[in-house]
């Protein structure tokens, strides 16, 4: 009978013991499924709110490329990403239907770029030149587009209207002729408000940094110059950004450019401050900074 009755409590034991031993797994795979998901969450939102920070909503706000009520068609889209898949591109694509009228009277690019060419850019400030070397070999379809515009004179006369200095965003935006040298900088998203402005077309995106995953961010080097736009594909048009210090983004915009000197103005007008804030993040900068005029060399 003793033997018996330990072998019983033997068997209780073993039992007590597995059943022990299965509620730990169980816990231990509620926690990594609980911690997983965590991360998982924190890593969308914070990719949702380093876009959100830059572009904004879908409708245009003064935090992206502003301008485009609506988004190019989806056969629109499509040409002009399939036309600007090789580099340098030798065909150009820019869509007008379904887009805002141009915050300044401009005529489209032409469609076939000087894929070959060289270019430099000066952008010519009341806060002195900013410099910069265009990646016409990378993004040829975006370059045609500046080149373009700095041609007609189009930049000429308008506020960056926008900086941000925190967060891990350092840059400065610029290129809606909405923002008159004369304007006061309110923040307002507005339709019509500086920095919902464009030019009347949008054209695809072109030398997107590659990131880890769809929902990972990425680091726009300072001194980059990337174009701004309203968070939807292929909705680039005029406004475009200046990155000073290293700063995290989605790999939305397109790098067209790098700046050779100038950064200190850029810094300047950062340390300066902004007048108001935009709820997508930074805002009017304190400091004036207005482009006089857009100097474009070809070699």
């Amino acid at each position: 009978m003793a033997g018996s009755r330990e072998r019983e409590r033997r068997r209780a034991r073993e039992r007590f013991e597995r059943q022990r031993q299965e509620q730990l797994v169980r816990r231990r795979k509620i926690r990594q499924r609980f911690v997983v998901g965590l991360i998982v969450f924190c890593v969308l939102a914070l990719a949702g709110g380093l876009t959100a920070a830059f572009v904004g909503k879908s409708t245009p706000a003064a935090a992206k490329k502003p301008a485009a009520t609506a988004s190019p068609s989806a056969s629109a889209s499509a040409s002009a990403s399939a036309a600007a898949a090789a580099e340098p591109a030798t065909h150009c694509t820019y869509t007008t239907s379904g887009v805002a009228a141009a915050a300044k009277k401009v005529s489209v690019p032409p469609a076939t770029p000087n894929d070959k060419a060289t270019y430099t850019a000066v952008i010519n400030t009341n806060l002195g030149p900013i410099d910069m070397s265009l990646l016409n070999s990378k993004a040829t379809c975006t370059v045609n587009s500046f080149v373009h515009l700095a041609s007609a004179g189009y930049f000429n006369g308008s506020q960056c209207h926008r900086v941000v200095n925190s967060d891990g965003l350092y840059l400065l935006q610029c290129g809606d002729p909405t923002a008159t040298a004369s304007t006061k900088l309110t923040c307002s998203t507005a339709s019509g408000a500086p920095g919902t402005g464009g030019p009347g077309y949008e054209f695809a995106s072109e030398n997107l940094p590659t990131a880890a995953s769809s929902s990972a961010a990425v680091t726009y080097q300072g001194g980059t110059v990337a174009m701004a736009n309203t968070g939807a594909a292929d909705s680039n048009g005029s406004q475009f950004f200046l990155v000073f210090k290293n700063s995290t983004l989605g790999p939305d915009y397109t790098p067209f450019a790098t700046i050779t000197s100038g950064l200190d103005i850029l810094q300047k007008v950062a340390n300066a401050g902004t007048s108001c804030s935009y709820s997508a993040g930074g805002g009017a900068p304190k400091e004036k900074i207005v482009i006089n005029s857009v100097t474009i060399k070809q070699t």
